[in-house]
């Protein structure tokens, strides 16, 4: 009887301070070796953008087969849905793998999760299984995005322990300034309106005036609208409808109206990375309060994806580290963030106050590892060995040439050994890829407010 353990191997480098995970890229590398029955999977947007991507699965001979290919569906149709978006999923395959699915999606609470905000939520209609023998052709858009440094303009970031605004003229940064705060669990939305708003001014303080405003936020955002962010989890659903929903549209029209565009930081990182580093093809990767993810394609623009990588599968054990929001084990924000050196601390040996905030915590580790402390190195060699097989699971879904790291985990020293470890691990275990991928840092400066920045060139004045 075939078991799902079979297809879980362990990896030649192994994160020394979690053994026992198991990539998302080698359990997938496995499980095709030995499955040899097609499916094929279709996302649709909105828009009519339509997304394909193929596996194949163990044929219903084969004991345990159900369950194992179940299991590997879900996984790649989690990754797709949290990566490009759609809220109607065609499935040309076995009958049974579709309705494998929408029980997923119907039952499960995981499942239940991704369909209220994938579906509900963002695309405003519920998440639809579709058994197909025909699937829609695949087509999408892309859009140019930012580059634009003319005149005066502010750029903002918000993240879930800090939020970073930068003043700009013609280009040049003039002020930048990150202001700690705490917005996960405010109830009240004035909270947000109010510290944006004073990010805002304390900027415009700089300029002889502001000619747009550009910001990059944790969440989905469309035509400036809120759809969905956990940095506004302890608002009330009427509140988030009355007054987090147009957020940006209120805040625009506080600012007479001027040029103002808001869109998910994920996208906001691979522009940073495109305009400091002069290159296309980028995945950025920002490793702060959550994971944020974007990508910039060769053409120099972006696409309709989401993009949203926290919450993207990259360990395929079934006890692995849960997200705290959805509760689904192995999505990346538990390797990736605030969140992951939080959790690493105790197989480090590190004893720190339990009741200290995660930007407390990070902290801690940073000044750790700049006073040599071999416990803080393992936290940074475990997430840089965890970002090796991650960006292995990524090449299978973005034409990717260049990946930059950025974000408060980042920082100092801990930066170098991330992608020291990301780099052993495509050199070992995947090697040609490790030959087609440049890993790049930016400097301190473009490490903390480089977002900010970048997110001041979105709007388009006159």
């Amino acid at each position: 009887m075939a078991l799902l353990a079979d297809f879980l191997p362990l990896p030649q480098l192994r994160p020394v301070l979690d053994p026992e995970f198991r990539p998302a890229s080698l359990a997938r590398q496995c499980f095709d070796r030995t499955a040899t029955v097609p499916v094929r999977l279709a996302l649709e947007q909105t828009d009519g953008s339509v997304f394909h991507h193929g596996l194949r699965v163990l044929p219903a001979s084969v004991s345990g087969a159900a369950e194992i290919n179940a299991f590997f569906v879900e996984r790649l149709a989690k990754f797709l849905l949290w990566a490009y978006g759609g809220r109607n999923l065609y499935v040309d395959g076995p009958a049974e793998i579709a309705a494998a699915l929408a029980r997923h999606y119907r039952d499960d609470a995981t499942g239940r999760f991704d369909s209220e905000i994938i579906g509900e939520r963002i695309y405003d209609a519920p998440l639809q299984v579709i058994p197909t023998a025909s699937l829609p052709p695949a087509r999408a858009t892309t859009a140019p995005l930012g580059r634009q440094l003319a005149g005066c303009r502010i750029g903002f970031d918000l993240g879930g322990s800090d939020r970073k605004v930068a003043a700009l003229r013609d280009g040049e940064v003039v002020f930048s300034e990150e202001i700690v705060w705490d917005p996960y669990f405010q109830k009240d939305p004035q909270y947000h309106f109010d510290g944006i708003m004073d990010s805002l001014r304390r900027a415009a303080a700089h300029l002889p005036r502001v000619d747009a405003i550009g910001g990059s936020a944790a969440g989905v955002y469309v035509n400036n609208r809120v759809k969905v962010a956990s940095l506004y989890r302890g608002v009330s659903p009427e509140d988030f409808a009355k007054r987090i929903k147009n957020l940006f549209l209120d805040l625009r029209e506080a600012w007479g109206g001027i040029p103002f565009e808001v869109v998910n930081d994920g996208e906001v990182t691979a522009l940073a990375a495109s305009m400091s580093l002069g290159v296309n093809s980028v995945l950025g990767i920002s490793l702060g309060t959550s994971t944020a993810g974007g990508f910039v394609t060769a053409e120099g623009n972006i696409t309709s994806w989401l993009n949203e990588l926290a919450f993207a599968p990259v360990d395929y054990r079934p006890d692995a580290p849960r997200d705290e929001w959805s509760g689904d084990p192995g999505c990346g924000v538990q390797y990736f963030s605030q969140q992951a050196v939080g959790r690493l601390l105790g197989p480090a040996g590190i004893e720190l106050d339990p009741a200290l905030p995660l930007p407390e915590k990070l902290k801690a580790v940073q000044a750790l590892m700049a006073a040599g402390d071999a416990r803080a190195l393992r936290i940074y060699e475990t997430i840089g060995c965890y970002l090796g097989h991650a960006v292995a699971h990524y090449a299978d879904f973005y034409d990717l040439r260049h990946v930059l790291i950025l974000g408060r985990v980042t920082s100092g020293a801990g930066g170098d050994v991330i992608l020291a470890g990301a780099r052993a691990v495509l050199a070992t275990e995947y090697p040609t890829l490790g030959g087609q991928v440049t890993f790049h840092l930016p400097d301190e400066k473009d490490k903390r407010h480089g977002q900010a920045i970048a997110a001041g060139s979105l709007p388009r004045v006159g």
